[in-house]
């Protein structure tokens, strides 16, 4: 049997190892800006609940397949992976890239390890095949070490594909069209030069959040830029049912009613149900007709595929492994890739005591406190490997969740289609609601006359969506003089009403209320409405309020970003009782003058 041959390259960079690891563990985009291809994965559950993932594709005019093993990996200093092949020149390979800070930078070591399965495999590792390989991979680790360095403004050198000349027109025209529709925002041909030259990797799931930071922009304006190009036929929009443990949008849809309540994640081998607040998000992706997009992987799970995850270790039975990491202070989530237990852990003591050890079964996962400081440390008492994982409890980072998007103006204005299935409801687990009324209406009518009176209620109505879609929130309805209003932040609803009470239309008194909780989603006369005692406590405070005061529940005042936008203001606590509510309800309410001195703070 021929022996596997191995190549280490090493580097020394002026960069520490949180810099560099962001670029050098994102295995999909190192991979196709190396050039190599796409290729196909099948995820196969076998009987103890663990998954088989076979990858096949064709390589150097080679038909490969092979078996696909967990990447292990420690943020940010390295990662392994091996892939056992069925077919091809060689029987494994096997990358390895570590991190280990130096003299005040980072040592970069990468190892290809490769052992032929055949003649044709031995040969082409006499003809230099882990050479040449090294060859393009110190070209991208410098390009990515001069990214890291602020030096080079992406991280690889990549040729996108040409562009017809008559897209290119077509590209115009819709750039032209965006700005006009005024949501374009001075972004529209950034938006489409980006469309047109960025690697593949940015283009499968266009976040708008994450392109807001990357252009150093504020997000409501690209967020209304990438509706906007959808309604003009650069982009397309799809409805991600994200898993809940590998984060991967395992069922999409191109509109609301067509995402299924519930899904099957074949990597993770669980069924796992709808969250609007969590794991249902907005993304996009350009036309076909401008930027087609290939279908397959780059990779499969790498590092950065799943960036909330610091530690994934494969164990063998009986194992016990140290590892040198700094977790910090947060919540973590302790678990097995297989199915199994998990245990949650609220990490406040970085430096000061060891982190728990971890141990892992194959039914359960513990957190075992270490009585005194030492490295993490890993232990897996199953009779089979285990791969244990240390993840942050962030959801995706960057995700425009369906809850968020849903309370923008701009989205009920241009999507007012985008409603669920008649009977269908989704649960969301916070939403800001504000409701107002004039004061007096009916006076009002009688004082100045049914056209006046209509014309100022009708000028009420644009102050208050204007000044609602202004601090990201959007109208849901109207019912006489009355508005429901919904935001995905509390703060942003709170400054809403602020803003609005500080400037009232001309002659007019809002009264105002607001309430922060959980409800139900549900289509009602074709727009996504909002349901449960979360909206009935807002309508009924709105009912408490004097006309130029603000009534908030305790709950959404003892928010702690809402609090400090309300402290200088000096809220009166106040109670009553409440139709449909059994106990007294405790609220706060923001007098005129407090309210009218919230201009001059801001």
């Amino acid at each position: 049997m021929v022996k596997a041959q191995r190549r280490t390259w090493v580097w020394w960079f002026d960069q520490p190892p949180e810099r560099l690891w962001p670029l050098l563990a994102d295995t999909p985009r190192f991979n196709e800006a190396m050039g190599l291809p796409k290729y196909q994965v099948e995820e196969i559950p076998r009987p103890d609940g663990t998954v088989l993932r076979i990858g096949s594709g064709t390589a150097g005019g080679f038909r490969l397949e092979w078996e696909e093993e967990p990447f292990q990996w420690i943020a940010p200093h390295g990662f392994t992976q091996t892939r056992r092949f069925r077919k091809g020149p060689f029987s494994t390979v096997s990358p390895t890239l570590k991190l280990t800070p130096e003299r005040g930078g980072t040592e970069v070591s990468y190892t290809l390890e490769a052992a032929p399965s055949n003649p044709l495999g031995w040969l082409l590792l006499r003809l230099g095949f882990l050479d040449k390989f090294g060859t393009k991979t110190e070209k991208l680790v410098r390009e990515a070490a001069a990214h890291a360095a602020d030096t080079k403004p992406h991280p690889f050198d990549y040729a996108a594909p040409p562009v017809d000349p008559a897209v290119t027109q077509r590209i115009d025209g819709m750039v032209a069209a965006l700005e006009e529709s005024g949501n374009g925002h001075g972004l529209a041909r950034r938006l489409a030069d980006h469309l047109l030259t960025a690697q593949e990797v940015d283009l499968l799931q266009i976040r708008p959040l994450a392109l807001a930071r990357s252009w150093d922009s504020a997000p409501r304006p690209v967020i209304e830029l990438c509706l906007g190009a959808v309604k003009t036929g650069l982009l397309t929009l799809r409805w991600n049912l994200l898993c809940p443990r590998c984060r991967g949008a395992k069922a999409t849809a191109a509109t609301l009613d067509r995402l299924p309540s519930g899904a099957h994640c074949p990597s993770c081998n669980i069924d796992y149900g709808r969250d609007f607040t969590r794991n249902v998000e907005l993304t996009f992706q350009p036309a076909p007709a401008l930027r087609p997009l290939t279908e397959g992987e780059y990779c499969l799970a790498g590092p950065m595929t799943t960036p909330h995850v610091h530690v994934q270790q494969t164990l063998e039975p009986g194992e016990v492994r140290s590892l040198s990491v700094d977790l910090p202070a947060g919540w973590w989530r302790l678990r097995t890739l297989e199915p199994g237990g998990s245990v949650d852990l609220d990490w406040r003591e970085p430096g000061a005591a060891s982190f728990p050890l971890i141990v892992a079964d194959g039914d359960t996962v513990r957190a075992v406190p270490q009585a005194s400081p030492g490295p993490l440390s890993l232990e897996n008492r199953a009779s089979h490997p285990l791969t244990l994982v240390v993840e942050r409890r962030d959801w995706v980072a960057d995700a425009l969740t369906a809850h968020q998007v849903t309370a923008l103006q701009a989205f009920r204005d241009m999507f007012s289609d985008e409603v669920l299935r008649p009977g269908d409801e989704v649960a969301i687990g916070t939403v800001t609601l504000m409701f107002t009324d004039l004061k007096g209406s009916t006076a009002l009518y009688d004082r100045v006359g049914d056209a006046h009176a209509f014309h100022m209620v009708r000028e009420h109505f644009a102050v208050l969506a204007k000044t609602v879609r202004e601090h990201d929130g959007a109208i849901v309805k109207t019912i006489g003089d009355a508005v429901m209003a919904a935001f995905a932040d509390p703060a942003d609803a709170v400054r809403a009403a602020l803003a609005i009470q500080s400037a009232p239309p001309e002659g007019l008194a809002i009264k105002m209320g607001l309430h922060s909780g959980a409800c139900v989603a549900v289509t009602l006369n074709g727009r996504l409405d909002y349901f449960g005692s979360t909206v009935n406590l807002a309508a009924r405070l709105e009912g408490l309020s004097q006309g130029g005061d603000i009534v908030l529940s305790d709950r959404l005042a003892s928010d702690p970003v809402v609090s400090a936008v309300i402290s200088p203001l000096h809220s009166l606590v106040e109670s009553a009782e409440l139709k449909g509510f059994g106990a007294p309800v405790s609220f706060r309410r923001l007098v005129p003058d407090m309210v009218n001195s919230y201009t001059a703070l801001s």
